[in-house]
């Protein structure tokens, strides 16, 4: 058992992209395309990692990641934004959030860091 992610991002191409490569590298994967989405799969199949995009309508990322961490404040966040908000950056890591990346981002990035965020929750 590798570990349940949830992809959450309003674009569908960006999801669909994580899905498949994190699929592929054995995690169970969960998707949601806005805030009230990702908060339902927190709370019914509690995901060890949330990629979590930072500009969605409706519930913006800042708004999602506290709630998150309402419901389990353990969970571990990996911010995904395409702006270079580095207040909003700065807020999210006071939150809990352990790293960011900018859009468009490295695929195999990404991998590395879902890897080793997962590996040290697991020992």
């Amino acid at each position: 058992m590798k570990g349940k992610i949830l992809i959450v991002d309003d674009q569908f191409g960006i999801r669909i992209l994580l899905n498949e490569v994190l699929s592929k590298e054995g995690y169970t994967t969960y998707q949601a395309a806005n805030g009230v989405q990702a908060l339902d799969i927190v709370t019914k199949h509690s995901p060890d990692l949330v990629l979590l995009d930072m500009k969605i309508p409706g519930m913006d990322g800042i708004e999602i990641l506290k709630r998150m961490k309402q419901i389990n404040l353990e969970i571990k966040v990996i911010i995904m934004t395409a702006y270079g908000e580095l207040d909003m950056i700065q807020e999210a890591k006071d939150l809990g959030a352990m790293t960011h990346f900018a859009k468009p981002f490295d695929i195999d990035d990404i991998r590395q860091a879902v890897k080793e965020y997962l590996a040290v929750s697991s020992n």
